[in-house]
This record gives structure tokens, sequence and C-alpha cells, in this order.
């Protein structure tokens, strides 16, 4: 009688396991069913969840920039979702928090830290509203969403960013698909024959929705890039010639995405270094703010009399397209932003405390337009976005404190970035934690004109780049020592 080792047994069930897959797959394909294909790859990503957390992170930061709406593949669908990367996020949670019950590792630095302490509250407030909201199935669909970007972008990237090495891995990884993108792109936009602003809107398809959004992350990755770059003295020359075709690539990128909003996000952002190079103290700062935006609106109506002089649409001439960002006269992407915003703000006239709930305004704006500010490309069914606003769109769909617990992540970020510069100031890490908050400020200003934070694209930098400057403050140079597993 013929007797098995242990070894053996093993290798013979791997062998029977394998014959297997292929004879099914084989029938499946031949049947024209694909889908058994993927087992190997869900295979080796639940074999990274369990062994590695860290690097499903990674992998799902990669994917971020390449996922495509499922409505994408599957018209019709009432769930939508980007895929592969929700399902992923959304497994990652679930393990995650298993993770932090069943080893009780829980890090309280990290779970007390004024940007988390803002966190909650927002999640709070979006999860009350959800409640009382006038559409809860659509409002807790948005509170769930938002519920695994921050637990996956934001607290998970938190625990794996305790292995410094991963820092700067996060940023390789959403560059790396990014880049991708950024080819994928240029290549559509090179079939129109001409790299022009029309073009710009489709060529980002599938991947962004719109062409701002694939813009926006670009503008956060630059400043980001620009750091890598200029603090790498002790890296040899082709290090740096690496960073710096890639700033090129981005910055050429980020021209001919057509997105106003980026660039002036980066121009603003210029501004926040150019104040915090001059050392101006963070309540300065946010009073200087305060008297802009009290003298804007004191002011509104001559500022409103000279925008108007201003006719110039959008075009694929660079210098027309950057002269028509001041005009709200007769360009129609600029006078239906105000549509929304003026629409938004009579939903919160109404439902000032509570809002109409979260992710409900693109349902139910329509009623609260005025015929006297729509434009050619106003519509009442909801199909072309929110209410472009990070600001704004709370208001309408949370109420008052929808808006304040924004503002909270906003300021506690704002402080914590400012005070890790200084802490760390003269560092490559110091050097880093200031390219990471000007890449968040780009987003803190590209968000008064658009909001995205109901997408993974833009939810993987903004929420990342946080949790960057939340373990810098916490760990400082180090980071910490104790890897994510």
């Amino acid at each position: 009688m013929i007797r098995l080792s242990e070894n053996s047994k093993q290798n013979l069930w791997i062998y029977l396991t394998a014959t297997l897959f292929v004879i099914i797959n084989g029938l499946l394909v031949y049947k024209e069913v694909y889908i058994f294909n993927l087992l190997p790859f869900v295979l080796l990503l639940l074999l990274l969840a369990f062994l590695a957390l860290d690097k499903l992170f990674l992998v799902i930061v990669f994917l971020t920039p390449l996922s495509v709406p499922l409505a994408e593949i599957v018209p019709g669908l009432p769930v939508n979702l980007y895929l592969p990367t929700e399902p992923l996020l959304f497994g990652a949670m679930i393990l995650f928090v298993f993770k932090l019950g069943y080893e009780k590792q829980v890090d309280r630095k990290i779970f007390t830290h004024p940007v988390s302490l803002a966190i909650y509250f927002n999640l709070i407030w979006i999860f009350i509203t959800s409640v009382t909201s006038t559409l809860p199935i659509v409002s807790f669909k948005f509170f769930i969403a938002r519920l695994w970007f921050v637990t996956g972008y934001f607290f998970l990237a938190a625990y794996c960013f305790k292995k410094p090495e991963n820092i700067k891995w996060f940023f390789k990884a959403y560059l790396a698909g990014l880049s991708l993108v950024i080819i994928y792109t240029l290549i559509n936009h090179s079939r129109f024959g001409l790299f022009n602003q029309e073009a710009a809107h489709s060529a980002v398809h599938p991947f962004y929705n719109d062409h701002t959004a694939y813009g926006a992350a670009i503008a956060m990755y630059i400043p980001v890039v620009i750091a890598f770059l200029f603090s790498l003295s002790r890296k040899g020359s082709t290090y740096k010639i690496q960073w710096a075709f890639l700033l090129l690539f981005l910055s050429f990128a980020m021209i001919f995405s057509y997105t106003r909003a980026g660039w002036i996000s980066l121009a603003g952002a210029f501004v926040v270094y150019l104040l915090i190079k001059l050392r101006v103290r963070f309540y300065l700062l946010i009073v200087v703010i305060g008297m802009l935006i009290a003298a804007g609106y004191m002011f509104r109506s001559n500022i409103l009399m000279e925008l108007e002089k201003n006719r110039q649409d959008s075009s694929a001439d660079l210098a027309e397209h950057v002269q028509s960002i001041s005009n709200i006269t007769s360009d129609a992407s600029n006078l239906e932003r105000i549509n929304r915003w003026e629409s938004a703000l009579r939903m919160f006239n109404e439902k000032p405390v509570l809002g109409w709930g979260p992710g409900t305004y693109m349902f139910l704006y329509a009623p609260f337009q005025r015929s006297t500010e729509k434009t050619i490309i106003s519509t009442n069914f909801g199909d072309l976005g929110n209410a472009h606003s990070e600001y704004i769109g709370p208001l309408a769909e949370s109420g008052v404190l929808g808006t304040i617990s924004f503002l909270l992540i906003v300021l506690t970020t704002i402080s914590t970035g400012i005070r890790v510069w200084h802490k760390l100031k003269g560092t490559w890490t110091g050097s880093l934690a200031l390219g990471v908050f000007i890449g968040l400020t780009t987003y803190f200003i590209h968000g008064m004109m658009n909001n995205f934070l109901d997408t993974d694209k833009a939810s993987a930098p903004f929420w990342g780049f946080m949790a960057v400057l939340v373990v810098l403050d916490i760990y400082g140079k180090g980071a910490g020592e104790k890897p994510c597993r």
C-alpha cells in the first residue's frame, strides 16, 4: 500500500485543485463566460488582505485612478459603484475593523487627533441628516460610501503610514495609476487632431466622469512631486531627472485638462505657500481670509459689475480660456455654476437645520431654479452633477452644521499642516509635509467651485493626504516603526 507523506498530500490537493480550475474555466470560456478568470486575482487580494493589509491598501490606491463606474459597464442599474476600488474598499474596511477588535491594537493618538475628531463630527451629522432625509435610501447610500472612503483612505492609511516607507509608496502608487490615465487621455486628445478644449470633456472617459475631477487630482499631486524633486539632494541625478520628468508630464496634462478651477487652485495654493514661507501665523491667515470674504460680500455689486464686462467664453485657445474664468455674463459653465449655487442656497433657506438629506441635491434642486438664471446646459433631471461646491452643497443637504462640520475638517487640517511643517522644517520629511499640505490646499480652493468627494478619485488623495499629516504630526520624523500587517 502506497503511503503519502504530508507534503505529498498537500501537493496532491494543489494539483487536483489547479486541474479542476482549468477544467471548469475551460468549459466556461467555451460557453463565453469569462468571469471565472478573475478567481486567481481575487484569491491574491484575499491573501494580501489577511497577510499584508498595507499591500492591499497600496493596490487599491494604484487602482483608484483606473476604476470605472459600474454604470459604464451595465447601464441602467439603480446602484452605481466604482470598480474594482469600492468593493475592495468595503472589504478592507470590514477586515480593518475586525483586526482592530481582534488584535486590540487601537492607536488612540490617531483616533483622538483633532482631524479625526472633526471627521467623526462630520460623519455623525451626515448619519443624523440621513435619518431625517427626504430621500433616505439616497442619503444612506451617500453615508455608506463616505464611511468606507474615510475608513479606507484615512484611518487604514494612517495605520499603514506608521511604516514610513508606505507613505512614499502611497504617492507612487496613485501617481502610477494616474500616469496611465494621463497617457490614455492624451492619446484620446490626439485622435481629435488638436489638443482642444472640447476634446478635454470626453478624453478622460471612462476613468473620470468629468475633466474637472481629472484636473483636480493632477493639481493635488503637483506640489507633492515638487517636494520630492527638491528634497532629494542626497539622491543621484537619475532619480531627480525622473521626478523632474514627472513634474513636466503632470504640468502638460494639467494645461491640456482645460480645467480652469484646477488652474485657479494651483495659483491660490502658491499664494498660501508664499504666506507660509513668510511665516504668517495661522490665526492671521484665517483673519485675512475672513476679511477678504467679508469685503467680497460688501462690495459684491461692484465686483459683479466689473465681471459682467468680460464676455470671453471658454475656448480652445489657452489665453482665451484663462480669460473666460471671470466671465459671468455669457460663459455657460460659469453661469450654470452660479445657478447651482443659488438653487442650493434657496434649498438651505427652506431647511436650514437638517437640510434635505446627504446626496439628495441633484434629485431635488430643479424646482429651486429660476428661469432667469437657467443656461443652455441647465437640466431638471439631476443628470449633470451636484451643487458644484464642497461648502455650499452641504448647506442644502445637511443644513448649517453640514458645512460647519466640513469646515472644521479643513481648519484642523490647515492647523495640523502648518504645525507639522514648523516642527519638521529643514528635514526631508518637513518638505514632504509642506508639499502634501499645499496639495490639500489646492482641493480646499477647488472645493469652492466643485465637489468630488463622493468619488474614489478625489477621496483617495484628499483623505490620504490628511492621514499623512496626522501621522507626521504624531510620530514626527520616524512616523512610527511598526508595519501595518
